[in-house]
């Protein structure tokens, strides 16, 4: 079957994988054996077609470049600078601290509303206040925090 492919302009390895894929998908859903064109191989390479055409509608559409070993080095790395790390450490600092100067209750309903991930009305159940207040305290609690923590 690879063979096969490799005939339409599939790569080695593109039609390996083509040809894996096709195998895995027959196997996952085999052909019904009551059918009147019951074929398990012409089943299989209709498989396999199916999932080299999608593949090459997708080569279409997706531009690739070739890049050398230099230009691979020089690619831009996704993990933060450490500069970045410092400021977000600093940052988590003066939250930290931020949550500290804050009322008990309003930190408190702060806290189950952000970190607790409950509702309005479940934080202020459990604190025994009405939902208007209990949303002044989360509101108050995330002021103080912008107004604390440096966002630069």
């Amino acid at each position: 079957m690879a063979r096969s492919l490799r005939r339409h302009g599939f790569s080695p390895e593109t039609a390996a994988d083509v040809t894996q894929d096709a195998f895995v998908r027959v196997i996952a859903r085999p052909p019904s054996e009551g059918s009147l064109n019951h074929n398990p191989q012409g089943y299989l390479y209709r498989a396999a077609r199916n999932i080299g055409i999608n593949h090459q509608r997708r080569e279409t559409l997706i531009e690739t470049v070739a890049l050398d070993d230099e230009q691979v080095l020089n690619l831009a790395d996704p993990a933060p600078s450490p500069e970045r790390v410092v400021q977000s450490r600093q940052a988590l600092q003066q939250t930290y601290d931020a949550l500290g100067e804050l009322p008990e209750r309003t930190r408190r309903a702060f806290e189950m509303h952000r970190l607790g991930e409950r509702t309005i009305s479940e934080v202020a159940e459990e604190l025994g206040i009405s939902t208007t207040r209990a949303w002044t305290l989360i509101r108050d609690a995330y002021r103080h925090l912008v107004s604390r923590v440096d966002d630069t």
